[in-house]
């Protein structure tokens, strides 16, 4: 597997950033730096931010100690500098392995992730005196607002950024799907009774199979 380069991940990297998930996003795109040759913590921090557009900076302590973690793994190995060098990194057999294997496998889909969104709209629901309704539309001005601002650093971006406007793309994205999902929130919670009659009728409990498993 030779060489690959940085801004060819990212469709991958987008689709996982979140929770525990985000250490193996930034273990595999150390990888993916380092299949380019070696380089030093620093070097990669710098590499990541500018590969994203700088949208997601990387502190320079956490790559070091996801290094140290994928050295002890066997899948990069450090130059053993003296003290007070900078100690630069190879990715390894082994890793140049991981790291394909990793970008062939599909993200996992079979576990909703846990919104922070979807929760404060469920939580509402159960709170006398809160009006999810309006809260959804509160949320949706929000979301709105903040595509706009990424559509103006997309048309403010060089064309030749990719990083940046990938970035941009997949957060335009993300946000109009939300949009969509509190629109269609806000229209499930008009037509749903009051919360007294709600709390007081006894719902079933149907066996769900989970997405993506086999029936």
């Amino acid at each position: 597997m030779g060489p690959l380069p940085f801004v060819g991940l990212l469709s991958t990297l987008l689709s996982s950033l979140l929770g525990k998930e985000a250490i193996m996003v930034i273990r595999h795109a150390l990888l993916a730096l380092l299949s380019e040759g070696p380089k030093h913590g620093f070097q990669l921090a710098q590499e990541f931010a500018a590969g994203t557009g700088e949208m997601w900076p990387l502190n320079t302590g956490q790559v070091y100690t996801t290094l140290q973690r994928l050295d002890r793994d066997g899948l990069v190995e450090s130059d053993g500098a003296d003290a007070g060098t900078q100690t630069s990194y190879v990715i390894t057999d082994r890793g140049r392995t991981e790291l394909e294997s990793w970008l062939r496998r599909p993200p996992d889909t079979t576990h909703p992730p846990r919104d922070e969104l979807v929760i404060k709209v469920l939580v509402a629901l159960r709170l006398p005196g809160v009006d999810a309704s309006e809260l959804t539309q509160v949320y949706r001005r929000h979301v709105v607002e903040a595509m706009q601002q990424y559509t103006r650093l997309k048309e403010d971006a060089p064309e030749d950024d990719i990083g940046l406007l990938l970035v941009a793309d997949a957060e335009i994205y993300r946000l109009d799907a939300i949009v969509r999902w509190l629109d269609a929130a806000e229209a499930r919670i008009r037509r749903m009774p009051p919360i007294v009659q709600r709390l007081a009728t006894p719902t079933r409990q149907p066996r769900r199979a989970r997405v993506g498993s086999n029936r």
